[in-house]
């Protein structure tokens, strides 16, 4: 993994703290003293737009014992600029018009300082407006375009998660090198799986391969047997993407329709998420390939970050709930969300914020950073924070099935996932 040099908001955080504790009178209190101030004073309010139910529930619980994970780290070391974090929790039931109602209730009934943790593409797209309206920093943890790409406004931002675009560029070259170039692509029909039908097709023909079909799959669907049928019989790579609480179905019935003599498999984990991969069915998948986030199993050269990361969270060496190990975690994504919280705090302190009035500078201190390295803040790996696209970029990982457990065969450069800015923020008025 490349280093990367100190990131450039540290200077100006330190200030910051340096500022609050002199205008306090406390630069020389005792770390008790200023930590006894942090319990007493009015917290910092986070409002979380949670999937608690609809298609993004497994994900919503495992993002919440995240949120809660980062919560209790930041506020053992202090909190926010002297204040605890406290987290306000809402169910936007996955639908795009109950999250924006849910952005509403933070911003005007419990008083949230920013807001936060929304994952599924279209709830994104169906709520940002409303936050730009009321003018409260969004912070979302999805993995949709639509930050990047210019289609919502100055007060969303994605500074702990990647996009689709840049996933499957950094992934395209791996594909085309290791498994073919003739590709069938399932996908989900709605915003997110529209990313990966334009970007996988545009990055794997510029790598000289070419997709042959385009299966779009409705995200209520709950068997899927009818739709491989329209698999061409020349595809080398078949490219799955599935979320929800079907995947399990999916990807069984991927299986009994090849069994030994389909084609290659590359998966977005997306459709093994919350899913033992040793569960009865799956053992098809031996031999598989899956991009990963951040991955699911504990790997041999584990950072100690990580090692610290997944304790916090309760997350066992196989990917499953150190309480439970049948309760398979969503670790390819919900690291977004730890991180996430600690971008919020890094801005906080290098903005000196204390209110709502300090919004528009909260944002503008999260546009200034650039280097994310490596560390307890950011598990995952290093990153570039991208200010004027509100987007960041990182290293992408893919992984082999191998003894019935997912190891990792690739680590692609931050350079692999770089792309033109298509949109500045920072012109946009507050």
């Amino acid at each position: 993994m490349t280093s990367t040099p100190k990131p450039k908001q540290s200077l100006s955080r330190r200030g910051a703290l340096k500022t609050l504790a002199a205008g306090a009178g406390a630069a020389s209190l005792p770390l008790w003293a200023r930590y006894t101030h942090a319990q007493t004073a009015e917290p910092i309010r986070v409002g979380f737009q949670i999937h608690r139910t609809g298609i993004g529930a497994a994900y919503g619980r495992w993002y919440g014992r995240t949120t809660d994970a980062a919560v209790k780290v930041i506020n053992d070391g202090g909190g926010i600029n002297g204040r605890m974090v406290e987290i306000v929790a809402e169910d936007d039931g996955t639908d795009p018009k109950r999250g924006a109602e849910v952005v509403e209730k933070f911003a005007t009934q419990h008083n949230c300082d920013v807001g936060f943790g929304t994952l599924f593409s279209h709830v994104v797209i169906g709520s940002a407006p409303r936050a730009g309206e009321l003018k409260l920093p969004y912070f979302v943890v999805s993995e949709g375009h639509h930050v990047a790409s210019g289609m919502l406004n100055r007060y969303t931002l994605q500074p702990g998660i990647t996009d689709v675009k840049s996933q499957v560029q950094a992934m395209a070259p791996y594909v085309a090198e290791n498994l073919g170039k003739k590709v069938t692509m399932v996908f989900p029909d709605f915003a997110f799986g529209h990313d990966h039908r334009d970007f996988f097709t545009a990055a794997i023909e510029a790598q000289g391969g070419e997709v042959l079909e385009h299966i779009a799959i409705p995200p209520s669907e709950t068997s899927f047997t009818k739709y491989f049928p329209k698999i061409p019989r020349e595809t080398e790579v078949l490219y799955h993407v599935m979320v929800g609480p079907a995947v399990l179905t999916f990807v069984k019935e991927l299986g009994e329709f090849f069994g030994p003599n389909g084609p290659a498999l590359f998966g977005f984990i997306d459709s093994l998420e919350a899913v033992d991969i040793s569960s009865p069915g799956l053992e098809f998948l031996e031999g598989t390939y899956f991009w990963e986030g951040m991955p699911r199993y504990a790997q041999a050269d584990q950072s100690e970050h990580e090692t610290f990361y997944r304790a916090a969270v309760g997350v066992d060496a196989n990917g499953a709930s150190v309480s439970d190990a049948s309760d398979v975690s969503t670790y390819a994504h919900m690291f977004g969300c730890w991180e996430t919280l600690h971008v919020i705090k890094a801005g906080m302190e290098a903005a000196g914020y204390t209110g709502p009035d300090d919004r528009a500078a909260l944002i503008e201190a999260v546009e200034a950073m650039t280097d994310l390295p490596e560390s307890q803040a950011h598990p995952q790996g290093a990153k570039l924070f991208n200010g004027k696209t509100h987007q960041v970029f990182g290293h992408q990982y893919i992984s082999k099935v191998e003894g019935g457990k997912m190891v990792r065969v690739h680590t692609t450069s931050i350079e692999d996932t770089l792309y033109p800015d298509e949109v500045d923020y920072t012109t946009q008025s507050f």
